[in-house]
């Protein structure tokens, strides 16, 4: 009769097993690397991902993820990217990758409603952020993404909406650039007059004069170049406008 094997049998097995399993061949990175697609886009942004806690130094590992989290938005999957932001260990990265989410989102062209949880998500992450300027900053850079996207309103709203005055002031003239740049002077003019420093708000009304003026809008150039209130700067944006026209004309006096 066949005697049953001892348990210790069993045990060596089971240890054998386990030491063929622990030095069985494993990837290496190239091979984990060749694995996606080259075209498949979102593979290879898994791939970033899944590496970027293998990135010793901090400054390298947030710059990753900064990037990774545009790569993400331009896809239009900004859950991915904003669930990267609170992985950034630097305040200015984390107030710079949040700039990346929205500008890269802005150029998708979202009807306006579909940005509202966008923005909502960004906001939320920026009240996150401990350190008072680089918050300041990155609602600065939220208000920038909303005038690339075309909502003004919003632009505005979360720029009303910030402590710092200076950096509620640049985000007014920000958002005045950039609705200047795309030929909207109701917006831009809007913008500015929010602005309630009046040396800050000559000093953009000089700038987007001349954003207005590159752009041949000869009358909205003139429009804000009157608006200043330094006789020097005034007098300066005016001869930048005189300047075009005898250009224009082939004149040089």
């Amino acid at each position: 009769m066949q005697q049953p094997l001892h348990s210790g049998f069993y045990r060596f097995i089971f240890i054998v097993l386990l030491a063929l399993a622990a030095f069985a061949p494993r990837g290496s990175a190239q091979e984990a690397a060749a694995s996606c697609d080259s075209t498949d886009r979102h593979c290879l942004m898994r791939q970033v991902e899944g590496l970027a806690p293998q990135i010793d130094k901090s400054e390298w590992r947030d710059q990753t993820l900064r990037e990774l989290a545009k790569s993400y938005a331009a896809a239009g999957k900004t859950d991915e990217a904003i669930a990267l932001i609170g992985k950034v260990s630097d305040n200015d990265t984390k107030a710079m990758t949040i700039r990346g989410i929205g500008m890269e989102a802005a150029r998708l062209k979202w009807p306006l409603d579909k940005y509202k949880g966008l923005w909502d998500a960004l906001s939320a992450e920026a009240d996150k952020i401990a350190h008072a300027p680089s918050q300041g900053i990155a609602y600065t850079y939220i208000s920038m993404a909303q005038a690339f996207a075309g909502d003004d309103d919003g632009a505005r709203k979360t720029a009303a909406a910030m402590q710092n005055a200076a950096l509620r002031n640049k985000a007014y003239g920000e958002a005045a650039e950039i609705q200047a740049g795309r030929g909207d002077p109701t917006n831009a003019l809007k913008s500015l007059d929010a602005i309630d420093s009046a040396p800050y708000r000559g000093k953009q009304y000089d700038i987007v004069s001349r954003i207005f003026l590159d752009k041949g809008m000869t009358g909205d150039a003139y429009r804000c170049a009157s608006m200043i209130d330094n006789a020097y700067l005034k007098a300066k944006a005016i001869q930048r406008i005189l300047d075009k026209g005898q250009a224009a004309e082939g004149k040089d006096f």
